[in-house]
């Protein structure tokens, strides 16, 4: 018998499962699961380095056994039903808002640095749920530009291997095996003449084509007509049909000929340039050049990581909309604002602002974090009547996505280098606002940090947060330790029960806090950039309950309910900031 060769990597695995598994056999050990989830998320972690250090795999291959695995053993909460037969459809609505559009038709998926694709005639496709710039480049190849460090490749991996094994779970339900071979059932064939058809999809069409889906993934008419309006594309109504179909039939042409096996690879750029903070550094370079501009880099700085809307809107939506404020509460007119159909009402709020002191600063740099340079003086000039040299800036910068954070504001309080002079950024504090899992509560509670603990490694980070519980009386809050996660999708109950019931004392989980306080305590008590008695806070809103069923990031966002919470936290840290000075 011929022996069959095993990479180095899948063997390696393979033998420290076999010897892990006879030592607690013969100590009368049995692994709890939340020790095989820990196992699993560091096999995770290191199978991705190796791939990327290796430069192409092909993910259903034995290139990709040790990621399928290990996500497999994980079985993320994200991705529900992955091991089980039917076809996990939240899951896969969840991964496509954040993949791009027609990613599932390609074989070949190269993941890139910056390379200047956006001065080809390609235009970019822009997922909806990631502000990350694709390019399909034939019928075959689709090219992913990565700028937010690993973080970002950790996040299209694991989407992608999810989306792989379930596109063999329906090649298993479609493809029937016979003496004289394989052959299509007949389900699948009826469902591909419809996707496959070059006219519009009719309603009876449709419908016809959703019966026989539901055949073969497992699920029933009901719910696949339910999820069939989450995959709709403005350009592409019947995505849903079409994605189906081409996931079966991408994993029907790779078993059946092994040439057509899908691959995925990293340029050789990308595989240079990662972790060098080439983004990061363009990034703050053009808000410390643009201080310089308002000669604000002197001047007390208060850096805030939010979103773009809610300090703005703290700042200036009642000056900018007065009749909407005198007939509303602030929290009343934060949710008007928010609401879709208010679109004008949020431009006179924006172009108010950008006249009273406020510089929108829209990202050039690729690493996708917009920043907002805001002038106090002018924005609240009853607190700042003189404005002068001491008057605080506030720097709002967008949300960054995993180690990025670590990236942007390692670069952010490096000191200036002009004319040949060092000059300090005069950092008065650092405000953090975000959004995080919640291990106890549900949607909209706010959560008020001590510490910050990294999966997967030794590290951790104590801090004194100004915010504390006592500022958000009569309102839903918790305070304890958080925990830094790799990726959103690498979560399952065991080992966040694990966490939250242990004297970690885990109260949720987010992919920025430590990155962050690494770049901050960096600064301020080793390179001395910074002063050591800056002000930290630290605030986040729980988006979700990953240990409640139907409670994930999965079952959908937040809606209104994040209102609340978000301007609450703004605003208290807005009062701090103005007290503190």
């Amino acid at each position: 018998m011929t022996a069959r060769w095993r990479s180095p990597l899948v063997l390696g695995h393979t033998i420290s499962r076999i010897f892990t598994q006879k030592m607690s056999q013969q100590l009368g050990h049995t692994r709890t699961r939340a020790q095989e989830s820990s196992n699993a998320i560091e096999r995770v972690y290191i199978t991705m380095r190796h791939l990327f250090n290796r430069g192409f795999y092909k993910p259903m291959g034995i290139s990709g056994t040790a990621l399928r695995e290990a996500l497999l053993t994980l079985r993320p909460e994200i991705y529900g039903s992955i091991a089980e037969e039917k076809i996990e459809l939240q899951g896969m609505v969840y991964i496509m808002d954040r993949l791009p559009y027609g990613i599932e038709q390609c074989q070949f998926i190269a993941l890139t640095s910056d390379e200047g694709y956006n001065k080809s005639h390609i235009p970019a496709i822009i997922p909806p749920k990631r502000r990350r710039h694709c390019y399909r480049i034939d019928d075959q190849q689709m090219n992913i530009v990565i700028t937010r460090g690993r973080s970002e490749i950790y996040d299209i991996l694991t989407h992608l291997t999810f989306m792989y094994i379930e596109s063999h779970k329906i090649m298993k339900q479609v493809l029937v095996p016979k003496e004289e071979g394989w052959i299509l059932s007949r389900d699948w064939q009826k469902f591909a003449e419809t996707a496959t058809q070059k006219t519009e999809i009719t309603t009876a069409q449709r419908e016809l084509a959703l019966m026989h889906a539901a055949s073969f993934l497992g699920r029933t008419f009901e719910e696949v007509q339910a999820s069939y309006p989450l995959f709709a594309q403005k350009q592409d109504p019947d995505h849903f049909i079409r994605l189906i179909y081409h996931l079966g039939q991408g994993a029907i042409d790779e078993i059946m000929d092994k040439t057509r096996a899908r691959q995925i690879s990293f340029s050789p750029v990308l595989r240079e340039r990662l972790g060098h903070h080439i983004h990061g550094e363009r990034w703050a370079k053009n808000i410390k050049e643009t201080l310089v501009k308002m000669g604000a880099i002197e001047r007390p700085m208060h850096i805030i990581s939010a979103n773009m809307h809610s300090v703005m809107n703290t700042l200036y939506a009642a000056k900018a909309l007065p009749k909407e404020a005198t007939k509303k509460s602030s929290l009343a007119l934060f949710e008007y604002l928010s609401q879709e159909t208010n679109k004008s009402a949020r431009l006179k709020v924006q172009e108010y602002a950008q006249k009273n002191g406020m510089i929108y600063l829209d990202d050039q740099s690729q690493a996708n974090i917009d920043v907002q340079v805001i002038d106090l003086g002018k924005a609240l000039p009853e607190r700042y009547p003189n404005n002068s040299g001491e008057t605080p800036v506030l720097i709002v910068m967008d949300y960054a996505f995993g180690e990025q954070a670590y990236e942007t504001m390692d670069e952010l309080l490096k000191p200036l280098n002009a004319s040949g002079k060092t000059k300090f950024m005069p950092v008065v504090s650092i405000s953090i606002m975000g959004k995080a899992g919640i291990l106890e509560g549900g949607k909209g509670d706010i959560m008020i940090p001590r510490a910050h603990i990294f999966e997967g490694t030794a590290d951790n980070y104590p801090f004194k947060n100004k915010l504390k519980l006592k500022d958000f009386e009569g309102h839903d809050a918790y305070a304890g330790t958080m925990i830094t996660v790799l990726g959103t999708s690498l979560q399952n109950k065991d080992i966040l029960n694990f966490f939250h019931n242990s004297s970690w004392d885990v109260i949720g989980l987010e992919m920025e806090g430590a990155h962050y306080q690494k770049a901050i305590q960096a600064a301020s008590k080793i390179r001395g950039s910074i002063s050591p008695s800056v002000a930290v806070r630290y605030a986040y809103y729980a988006s979700d309950n990953p240990l409640e069923s139907g409670s994930t990031l999965a079952s959908g966002g937040l809606g209104t309910t994040g209102v609340r919470p978000t301007y609450v936290i703004t605003e208290k840290i807005i009062e701090q900031i103005t007290q503190q000075d």
